[in-house]
């Protein structure tokens, strides 16, 4: 049981850099970016693929897969901005042409790394710890990396522009900000996020699959929203835009602590997809209730 919670902590933490990616997107732009599913196994498969077939460094390749996600969510700021296709529209062409890419890259439908080196490996090697520590004190350390440079980031001007731009289009395109360029560099960003964090799942997990990104879109939306209400329920509450993006990842840890414990209680793996969309219909409910409870008792006291 304790080896399954590890390996659960182990794989949200991976999973909250990808869920950093949607927070940008879903919550700063209120859009929904199903680009998602497609830019997480585009970076799987190009980190595998550089790693198997042209021997890249587990680093490099790391990079080349953040890269890849970034030029996917361009692909989809383009469609949206440029030939003005709605958002969702256009994430879900850009979702359904990198199924077909992903085949391409790879040529066949998964990649295995069992006899490749990765970067969990190199570090077990060196410091002699298991795979499961060795995978959260990685995802730490990029997730804390991604979490700085975001919040570092949205305190520029340039990053203020594009939280404004989320808050208020029309206000900022007065205000003299190109709004178009604002929304296509979150999603470069976004999906960034989103291809560097299947880039380490894919060397965690020791292979790449075209399949590996299906349903992520609704993992990441269910991070944020089980983050949020945590942070409900906390005293001080999440005020502070580093707190949310705190709170993100520690969702994604929940959401696979959730999963993993239905897991250990029998539940069949067949019916992961079912829990999932009935752990995010929960958490999107929830903040509904609570508020309308307390709008309820702030009448009762008024009365």
């Amino acid at each position: 049981m304790f080896a399954a919670m590890l390996g659960a902590v182990s794989q949200g933490i991976l999973w909250g850099i990808m869920v950093l990616g949607v927070f940008i997107t879903y919550k700063l732009l209120d859009i929904a970016d199903l680009t998602v599913d497609g830019s997480f196994a585009l970076g799987g498969c190009t980190c595998a693929v550089l790693m198997v077939n042209h021997n890249v460094n587990p680093w490099l390749a790391i990079i080349a897969g953040s890269a890849a996600g970034i030029i996917a969510g361009a692909v989809t700021g383009v469609l949206h901005t440029f030939f003005e296709i709605p958002a969702i529209l256009a994430g879900i062409l850009t979702q359904i042409s990198l199924w077909s890419i992903n085949l391409r890259v790879m040529g066949k439908s998964n990649t295995p790394l069992l006899q490749t080196h990765t970067v969990f490996t190199d570090i077990a090697n060196t410091t002699g710890l298991d795979q499961r520590t060795i995978t959260i004190i990685v995802g730490l350390v990029f997730a804390l990396a991604c979490i700085g440079l975001l919040y570092w980031f949205f305190g520029t001007e340039l990053g203020s522009a594009l939280r404004a731009t989320g808050s208020n289009e029309d206000m900022s395109r007065a205000l003299g900000i190109n709004t178009n360029m604002a929304k296509m560099l979150a999603l470069m960003i976004s999906n960034g996020l989103v291809g560097l964090s299947g880039a380490l799942i894919c060397q965690s997990q020791k292979y790449a699959d075209i399949g590996m990104g299906t349903g992520a879109i609704i993992i990441g939306l269910a991070a944020i929203v089980i983050g949020e209400v945590l942070g409900r329920l906390t005293p001080g509450k999440l005020a502070s835009f580093w707190s949310k993006l705190v709170a993100a990842v520690v969702g994604s840890v929940v959401y696979f602590l959730i999963r993993a414990i239905v897991l250990q209680l029998g539940m069949d793996a067949n019916d992961m997809k079912l829990l999932s969309a009935l752990i995010v219909a929960i958490a999107l409910s929830v903040p509904v209730v609570l508020e309308r409870n307390r709008i309820r008792r702030s009448y009762q006291k008024g009365a």
